[in-house]
């Protein structure tokens, strides 16, 4: 729908806007050098605005975004997909702050959404593959810990020559946010063992 060369404390990206002809969604990619073809380093990121916008601790995703921003301008090509409509693993914004709330109490992130009568994770990524797709791009090296992500690009097209650990060093108040995404969600974080061995 739109695109325009966007400069940032990464470097000069294109963004390129897309709207999602079956949500409604707006929707962006960001897309350093040419990325056509194979094997492009690439992130399919979940909208979070409490990590990416304000800084929170309770999660990583902030310093995710970052990280991979800072990857692909030093790779020299590739992808970062910003995907709206994925608040809170798909729950929303106020959904998330409430589940937010009870994992305060004491409760998991999985346990939080259980609790609330919401599924653990609804996120879709066929709108990244379409866009990936309209891109040109035929295989990625999947800047992501999360196997699941992973397994959705493939079913929508996208084959993934590698998939690259995105490891973000924990703080304390979100050790036991990321120990679940390990434990319950299956997502690779190593480093977490490492840590505990430590102490």
């Amino acid at each position: 729908m739109a695109q325009v060369r966007l400069s940032t404390e990464y470097g000069v990206f294109l963004a390129v806007g897309y709207l999602d002809s079956i949500r409604g969604d707006e929707q962006i990619a960001l897309v350093y050098g040419e990325v056509e073809g194979d094997g492009a380093l690439t992130r399919v990121h979940s909208e979070c605005l409490t990590g990416d916008a304000f800084g929170s601790r309770h999660c990583e995703c902030g310093d995710q975004l970052s990280a991979a921003l800072r990857a692909i301008a030093t790779e020299g090509r590739g992808i970062l997909v910003y995907l709206q409509g994925h608040e809170g693993r798909g729950i929303g914004l106020l959904a998330k702050l409430r589940a937010m709330q009870l994992q305060a109490e004491g409760l998991d992130t999985v346990e939080a959404n259980l609790a609330l009568g919401l599924p653990v994770d609804s996120r879709d990524y066929r709108v990244a593959a379409d866009i990936l797709h309209d891109l040109g791009v035929r295989s990625v090296r999947l800047l992501s810990n999360n196997p699941r992500k992973r397994e959705a690009l493939l079913r929508y097209g996208i084959k993934i020559a590698e998939q690259v650990p995105l490891l973000i060093p924990p703080r304390e108040e979100n050790l036991a946010y990321l120990r679940a995404k390990a434990d319950r969600l299956d997502h690779h974080l190593p480093h977490l063992d490492v840590l505990a061995e430590r102490t």
